[in-house]
């Protein structure tokens, strides 16, 4: 049993941690102080660069050979760990405090059996037996809520999803029962109904081992889920600090109400009321203003007062612990309505671009290669039966976990993949066997793509600009070099990036600043149909906003037809017209977004929608865990792809759900559902998302 101790489980008191250059002494975090009581879970929020990692990484004392604390300290359970021997802290790591961190296969050995590598926990920080470390390996992935234990523990990382990784490293992380747990960005590569059945395991173990966590995420909505107190940085400084209510209800500091105004919440128009991206650029560590960090960004900056002295954090009179680093939160009227600024007409849609009819991609997999007696052949059924249309100026959402079938799609569309059956027709020409070798110029520039990764997607050795005009040119836009050029740097504009970042490499570029690039070299070729994947997910929330905001700008401008593939509902529901699930290379849902989003659902995309993670104190949600994953293409369940998962399953007599795939209903105005439900049961449906009346 570990010590009982009373005081903070973590103390961080002015903490400043710099990294050294043979350059400069380049600050990361500077004033920082964060307290986490016994059972209670911190947030900490911010975007990238801000120093939320560096702070966790300074409380596992393992800052690399650059890293330093250069001031205050940092106390676990009333010792400083920066006292601490190399011998003392090796006994506390994994035992006392347990890190879990963003990409599980960083944290697993990938020729170690499961078993063996959670085994090592208990045996090495408790001098457990062999037998006895396995039964607690067992009961922990049993916590987990793993199928089948056993063969989890004798199974290697590469055989586990995505999904089922992050719990053997979440198991990992308890198998000592640790004081207190870092998690840091642990759900951002996981589907949406994986994290939420992460999140609540989280919060059960939480509670089970009264564990104290600190829980390091982007996404406001998950901490509003996961924690009792909130911490917000910026630059390098908590800004803020207070209970969740506090903090998202009486906001006292301007960056946590930018922030705010960048994400998309139940009822955001697009065209009313459309998100404010944070204006500027976060300030690199070694350019920061005078004053206050966030000065240069924010509406209520006072010249000669705001700029004139570092700023100490100040209580906010009558609320618990809330603190706020900004001299002027006591004047500012934080009720005062959004200036919404330009409001846009919402585009009408023109005529059909794209015609999806009866698509199917299999493809054909060696059995051998995977199980099965060499020779066989396994058919894998990514896409079964899609049919849509797109129309000009539209953005068509395309929703579902990974391994639904929405990347196949994309790339039969693209051309890299060719259709097993069925069309696709792009203005009247049918393009679904013709791959992108075979295309002309035209259709390449017609179709274009943003990707998720927006690292894999550059040149590294050709400058962002080379890369914009090398588009120019394969596209045959602009009379002459300097016209591709003019051009260049108007795209550089149009995607807000500075025009000195023509001459710089992609590894000088973050990671929203690439996508920018991504996205400025997809519209060079005024592209008709751009389809974009997960292109908002790999960034921080005020980028997301510019990102979304500037889709739309340009779709506006250019009539583009949007098909935007996304598991981020939020984001879907504030920017598409349409929207179609998918589950299993099945559609199982289309319709209007308002139709999607109001019952009657199809159950799976119920279970989406009590899923999302939504940053707001007054919206109420039924709760739906999916239980178990998606199941695989190569060996999908009988009947309806979703049976295995659906809680409706048992309104439907004589086993139908099991034996045959559901009729595509069309419910009122063109709703279409893939499901055996009769209307009376549809009917009875409530909606997932509430919000309380004001």
């Amino acid at each position: 049993m570990k010590d009982a101790y009373d005081g903070p489980i973590l103390e961080i008191d002015k903490l400043s941690i710099s990294f050294f250059t043979r350059l400069r002494e380049i600050p990361a975090v500077m004033d920082f102080s964060v307290a986490v009581q016994p059972g209670e879970a911190v947030g900490l929020v911010g975007e990238s660069g801000c120093g939320k990692s560096t702070v966790a990484l300074g409380v596992m004392q393992d800052l690399g050979k650059n890293g330093r604390v250069v001031g205050g300290s940092i106390k676990f359970k009333g010792r400083d760990l920066g006292q601490m021997s190399a011998e003392e802290l090796r006994d506390i790591r994994g035992s006392e405090i347990a890190m879990i961190y963003q990409e599980p296969m960083a944290s697993l050995n990938p020729a170690m059996k499961i078993g063996r590598q959670l085994m090592e926990v208990p045996m090495i920080h408790r001098g457990a037996s062999e037998q006895e470390a396995y039964d607690r390996a067992l009961q922990v992935v049993t916590d987990v809520k793993l199928p089948d234990p056993k063969r989890i523990l004798d199974a290697y990382p590469h055989q586990l999803s995505g999904g089922q990784q992050q719990r053997i490293v979440i198991a990992m992380a308890l198998m000592a029962e640790p004081s207190l747990l870092i998690l840091d960005e642990p759900t951002t590569a996981l589907d949406v109904t994986v994290e939420a059945a992460v999140v609540e395991l989280v919060k059960e173990l939480g509670k089970k081992y009264g564990t104290s966590m600190l829980f390091i995420s982007h996404n406001l909505g998950l901490v509003l889920e996961t924690c009792d107190r909130l911490c917000v940085m910026y630059s390098g400084e908590a800004v803020e600090r207070g209970s969740i209510e506090d903090v998202f209800d009486e906001m006292q500091h301007p960056y946590t109400q930018a922030l705010f105004r960048s994400i998309p919440l139940p009822g955001a128009d697009k065209n009313a009321r459309p998100l404010r991206a944070i204006p500027g650029n976060f300030p690199l560590p070694h350019e920061r203003p005078n004053g206050c960090n966030f000065g240069p960004r924010c509406d209520y900056f006072e010249a000669g007062r705001c700029d004139a002295q570092d700023i100490p954090m100040s209580d906010v009179p009558g609320n618990d612990r809330h603190a706020t680093r900004c001299l002027k939160f006591q004047e500012i009227d934080w009720d005062a309505p959004m200036d919404v600024g330009e409001t846009s007409q919402k585009p009408e849609p023109g005529q059909v671009v794209l015609k999806m009819d009866n698509l199917k991609k299999y493809y054909q997999v060696a059995a051998n290669a995977l199980f099965g007696k060499s020779g066989d052949v396994r058919v894998v059924k990514a896409n079964e039966t899609l049919s849509f249309e797109a129309r000009e100026s539209e953005t068509l959402a395309i929703v579902g976990e990974s391994g639904c079938g929405k990347s196949t799609f994309a790339k039969v569309l693209m051309g890299l993949e060719t259709a097993t059956e069925g069309k696709i027709i792009l203005d009247n020409r049918e393009i679904q066997d013709t791959a992108i070798q075979q295309r002309d110029t035209k259709t390449v520039a017609d179709v274009q793509m943003v990707f998720q990764n927006p690292f894999d997607t550059l040149n590294p050795s050709m400058t962002v600009g080379r890369q914009i005009m090398r588009a120019l040119e394969i596209f045959g836009i602009g009379e002459s070099e300097d016209d591709r050029r003019d051009r260049m740097l108007r795209l550089l504009d149009l995607v807000k990036l500075p025009r000195e970042f023509a001459d710089r490499m992609p590894r000088q570029l973050s990671g929203g600043q690439k996508q920018r690039v991504g996205i400025a070299r997809a519209f060079a070729g005024d592209a008709r149909i751009v389809v974009a994947d997960e292109p908002v997910s790999a960034l921080d929330v005020s980028v997301q906003a510019a990102v979304t905001d500037l889709l739309m700008e340009i779709q506006r401008e250019h009539k583009t037809t949007l098909l935007f593939i996304s598991h981020d509902l939020s984001i879907v529901r504030y920017l598409s017209d349409r929207v179609m699930v998918m589950y299993l290379g099945h559609v199982v849902e289309l319709g209007t977004t308002d139709q999607v989003f109001a019952p009657p659902y199809h159950p799976y995309t119920e279970a989406l929608l009590s899923a999302v993670p939504i940053a707001d104190t007054s919206v109420e949600k039924e709760h739906i865990v999916l239980e178990g994953d998606i199941p695989s293409a190569m060996n999908p369940p009988s009947g309806c792809p979703f049976q295995t998962r659906c809680r409706w399953k048992t309104r439907v007599g004589g086993g139908l759900c099991e034996k045959e795939v559901p009729p595509v209903r069309v419910m009122a105005d063109g709703h279409q559902i893939k499901c055996h439900l009769d209307d009376a049961v549809l009917d009875e449906m409530q909606p997932v998302i509430k919000v309380a009346a004001e």
